[in-house]
């Protein structure tokens, strides 16, 4: 299945796996929505993700799919993502990540790699993003809900929200992380995670 935002983009690569005898492409859409309706019908091996969609982000369809019980390959296929991006959808279960300039011959050889249950990496941002960090610098289940939060960009409340928490219980988090990491801003505490491969991030964004 492949999701992205870009029409033109999706009939490229749509003519170029119909081309190819051991593809079958079941759905090709635009928006996160349409595509977990796909995935509760229709089986689907390997989902080629764009991260920016026109109203959210590859992770936060990650994020839905895992919960909706998908547990197939995912490969992001992107004109580019920071570190930041890279190590949080590393941390969501993604098996690869192929840029959308790489050739056709590159993006298939991605795609059968990603389906033989392999890993596929072009990006050495990426690649660094998954060094681990010391047993104990790692969080609480409750710290690593609230970073993830911190990392989507969702506020206090949103967190909260989310979560099942009260709004001082995730400040009292938040002031947790801050102590742990030693930082006094959200900023900070994004950076510090990324050059620490959020290692305190569950995979599929549960707890362990």
């Amino acid at each position: 299945m492949l999701l992205d935002d870009h029409v033109l983009f999706r009939e490229g690569v749509s003519r170029l796996l119909s081309s190819e005898r051991d593809f079958e492409l079941v759905a090709q859409c635009g928006t996160s929505a349409e595509a977990l309706e796909v995935i509760a019908r229709a089986p689907v091996d390997v989902v080629l993700l764009d991260y920016d969609l026109e109203s959210d982000t590859g992770t936060q369809f990650m994020s839905a799919a895992h919960a909706a019980g998908f547990r197939g390959k995912v490969l992001m296929v992107t004109a580019g993502m920071n570190q930041l991006q890279c190590a949080l959808a590393w941390k969501l279960g993604i098996s690869g990540i192929a840029l959308k300039h790489s050739s056709p011959a590159k993006l298939l050889d991605a795609i059968r790699v990603v389906a033989a249950g392999q890993l596929w990496s072009i990006e050495e941002v990426a690649l660094a993003a998954r060094r681990r960090i010391p047993a104990e610098n790692r969080l609480t289940p409750r710290e690593r809900q609230v970073l993830r939060g911190v990392l989507e960009g969702q506020s206090n409340r949103e967190i909260a929200e989310r979560i099942g928490a009260s709004l001082s219980s995730v400040k009292a988090s938040l002031q947790q992380l801050f102590d742990k990491t030693g930082v006094r801003t959200r900023g900070q505490l994004v950076r510090v995670a990324v050059e620490r491969s959020l290692e305190t991030l569950p995979a599929h964004g549960r707890d362990e």
